[in-house]
């Protein structure tokens, strides 16, 4: 009886940001976003473990995708968002969780942010190996960041 009661808890514990990050990914990815990063920023903004970026085509996509994410971390990760933002046009949404921020872009707008360059110096973690994300839809300029092909 020990052990389902150990095993319970152990269930219900939030993931890691890492592990929470590599979700937020992952249920991206499931809504067909594209751009999709996760940077390790800790080291270099100290209010924050990871950023995920990616990219959606309209209004609905970016809420699509952000309700996912959303979903997949409260059910997956056992974590519930600090903060939910949303531009009035609806071509930026972020969920904030504190060690992990997702930032959902339409493509104008995150080529004016341009977000992931500001951070470039920040390790990205390869999402194929460590999310089991395969065909992974990159834009040219973001291929050309991450050393990879379009």
């Amino acid at each position: 009886m020990e052990n389902t009661t150990e095993n319970q808890a152990a269930e219900s514990q939030p993931a890691s940001s890492r592990t929470a990050a590599l979700i937020a990914a992952r249920a991206a990815d499931d809504k067909k976003a594209t751009d999709i990063m996760v940077q390790e920023v800790k080291e270099l903004i100290g209010v924050t473990d990871y950023f995920v970026i990616a990219t959606a085509s309209n209004n609905r996509q970016v809420e699509a995708i952000i309700d996912e994410i959303e979903e997949k971390l409260r059910v997956e990760g056992h974590l519930k968002p600090l903060h939910r933002e949303t531009t009035s046009d609806g071509s930026w949404e972020l969920l904030d969780y504190g060690s992990v921020v997702v930032h959902v872009f339409q493509p104008e707008t995150r080529e004016h942010y341009r977000l992931e360059a500001l951070w470039n110096d920040a390790p990205v973690v390869d999402l194929e190996s460590e999310a089991g994300i395969a065909d992974l839809v990159y834009s040219e300029r973001i291929a050309k960041l991450l050393g990879r092909e379009a």
